[in-house]
């Protein structure tokens, strides 16, 4: 029975510890896509579905990965398994009608390019022939970002936010409050310099917060990048020399980018890079996430454009190798440049040469399982808009972060805005039982939708706890269950709630299932004959009860009777069975038993027999032993 038990535990163990994997597993999935690393993310959801954990919503993400992979022939095959889902948003008739077209299937990709339409949405019939387009359209069926107020602009150019170590990085010509203004020509704003925001801060930012050290001079600085130890920073400056800007052989001063270090609370050593030259503009630098490459604009000869997006490696004792362009994938003969890389690696830019919404729009870049560039995706509305949108940048998190734009309705010139991407919804909550409020562990949790289907199950930690994502704008039902206990369920929806919410709490409390009995784990010992002691057959069975109550049944309240066979006189059997009695609740007690827990412990001698062994009886001692013993009694089990 031991060992039983004892695989039972370790099952359970693993079923749970499996259970929580799941869930972490699709975290993880959630974000590898948030940060176009559908590769990476398109494995996880296929685990997820082999799991059978949240299965319908890995489908739909995972029939997204291969549509942004470019891959129509996947996506239609696990669209075509969205599409069968109740209740499912109609942008993915709209997703399922383009990987159809992908693949040649014509007829069927107008019968559910209509369903689309019938079901209320909308569609560009010209922009949908398009192939050139396919994943930017894909992607762009569905509201991806959302925007909130940030308290940084100014009515001046405000841009290139990056966050760092809890504070916000920025560039601007909000040279305000300062007895000599330095004026820029070209458009009658003061010079670029670099600012620092505390996150969160309401306090207005000016000319107090730009960043300290020789990283500002009198001419533009800015945007910039700064390594993840926060020691070194690389920034974008007009060509400068100890003698004023250097201008080309046309006279125009170009950028030019620097390199600083961050010592005793101030930046300073500015160098110049190898990659700069006073014939062109090296500038917008961004960092890889090990901080191994640099990424940045020029307009070098050699180029697709106007200005190309380019790479360097930086070697470990700083020096850069050469310089190499991306390639056509991401540059065009137009004007490419801000270029950001997440903390998985992938590329965002802006460019007015790709297909887009106006000026200059921001794009996503799609890499394969080599992290070779294989496509770009226009990130949509609201980041984009007819006017310039650029320096979009992402935090580690990969739902919140922070892009530019001169867009109607701004504060300044150019201003900064905050973007978010709704967060994944869970659902989760705390197993407790209803007598003594103490969380239960092992307790088997499944979540169902509104037919009665199951889409997750697992076991709640040692602490009682269980979280499990969901859909939004369903209805569910949450069952908890544990074999000592009543089941309790509980019905919730995630209709209508604020794109920024991210929890549902369900709390659930568990009822002890009633035994109000002798229980069959507390069996009767039993004592040599004229004696009290415990013997070890006994002990064995009291540790048995000690564990019971304070480990499986922490409320439960017990009485003890003890009782002798017929020999002896009934006066000193009276006292032997109360010895027994006191013998045995002074073991439990001395095993962390709470006295208040055990009602009473009473002799009864001979009085209540098993069996016909009175006195003159004549019996054998086998039978005489099932008379001395001492029993237990269940009062309450709350």
């Amino acid at each position: 029975m031991k060992i039983k038990n004892y695989i039972l535990v370790i099952l359970l163990s693993i079923i749970g510890f499996n259970a929580f994997g799941q869930a972490g597993k699709q975290k993880r999935a959630d974000t590898l896509f948030n940060k176009f690393s559908f590769v990476k993310a398109a494995k996880v959801y296929k685990d997820l579905i082999k799991n059978n954990y949240n299965k319908d919503y890995a489908t739909r993400q995972l029939a997204d990965c291969y549509a942004y992979l470019r891959n129509p022939s996947l996506a239609a095959r696990y669209y075509k398994k969205v599409v069968a889902q109740e209740n499912v948003p109609i942008t993915y008739y709209y997703s399922y009608a383009q990987s159809l077209r992908g693949i040649k299937k014509y007829d069927e990709s107008r019968e559910w390019m209509q369903r689309f339409k019938d079901s209320g949405g909308v569609a560009n019939t010209e922009n949908f022939a398009k192939d050139i387009d396919f994943i930017s359209h894909v992607f762009n069926s569905k509201k991806q970002y959302f925007l909130k107020r940030t308290r940084i602009n100014s009515k001046f150019s405000d841009f290139g936010a990056i966050e760092h170590d809890g504070k916000i990085y920025f560039t601007s010509s909000r040279d305000e409050g300062v007895s000599v203004k330095r004026l820029y020509g070209w458009n009658e704003q003061p010079f670029l310099d670099i600012y620092v925001a505390e996150k969160g801060s309401k306090k207005r930012v000016d000319h107090s917060q730009k960043l300290k050290g020789d990283i500002n001079s009198i001419y533009h600085d800015g945007p910039l990048a700064i390594t993840n130890d926060g020691k070194t920073m690389y920034f974008s400056r007009n060509a400068a020399n100890k003698y004023g800007q250097e201008n080309d052989k046309k006279g125009i001063s170009n950028v030019k980018i620097y390199r600083a270090t961050y010592k005793d609370s101030i930046w300073t050593d500015v160098e110049d890079l190898s990659i700069n030259n006073k014939e062109y503009s090296t500038q917008h630098p961004a960092l890889n996430k090990d901080n191994t490459k640099l990424y940045f604009t020029s307009d070098m000869p050699g180029g697709y454009g106007g200005s190309d997006i380019y790479v360097v490696d930086i070697n470990p004792d700083g020096s850069l190798g050469t310089p190499k362009n991306l390639g056509n994938v991401v540059n065009t003969k137009n004007t490419e440049g801000t270029p950001f890389i997440n903390n998985e690696d992938i590329l965002f830019f802006s460019s007015d040469g790709h297909l887009g919404l106006g000026l200059l729009d921001v794009f996503g870049t799609v890499s394969d399982e080599n992290g070779t560039i294989t496509d770009v995706i226009n990130l949509g509305v609201p980041v984009n808009s007819n006017k310039d949108d650029f320096s979009f940048t992402m935090n580690p998190d990969g739902l919140t972060g922070y892009f530019s734009s001169n867009r109607k309705g701004g504060r300044g010139d150019d201003d900064i805005y905050e973007y978010y991407r709704k967060p994944l919804l869970k659902v989760r909550g705390v197993i407790t039982d209803a007598i003594n409020t103490k969380p239960i562990p092992n307790s088997v949790i499944k979540l169902y939708d509104a037919s009665g289907n199951e889409i997750a199950n697992m076991l709640t930690d040692k602490e009682g706890y269980y979280e499990i994502n969901i859909d939004r704008n369903k209805d569910y039902k949450i069952v908890a269950s544990q074999k000592k206990y009543i089941d309790d369920y509980r019905e919730f929806t995630s209709k209508r709630l604020s794109s920024i919410e991210s929890v549902i709490t369900a709390n659930l409390i568990l009822n002890p299932v009633q035994k109000v009995v002798v229980l069959a784990e507390l069996n009767t010992i039993y004592f040599d004959f004229n004696k009290h002691n415990i013997r070890e057959d006994a002990a064995l069975e009291l540790d048995k009860i000690v564990n019971l109550m304070n480990n499986e049944y922490p409320e439960m309240v017990i009485r003890i009777e003890s009782h002798t066979d017929s020999r002896g006189s009934l006066s000193y059997n009276d006292k032997l069975s109360i010895d027994r009695a006191n013998a045995t609740y002074e073991y439990l007690i001395s095993k962390g038993v709470d006295p208040n827990r055990i009602t009473e412990h009473k002799g009864y001698g001979e009085r209540r027999l098993t069996n016909g062994c009175e006195d003159g009886a004549k019996c054998e001692d086998e039978a005489h032993q099932l008379n001395r013993r001492t029993q237990f009694i269940v009062v309450k089990m709350e």
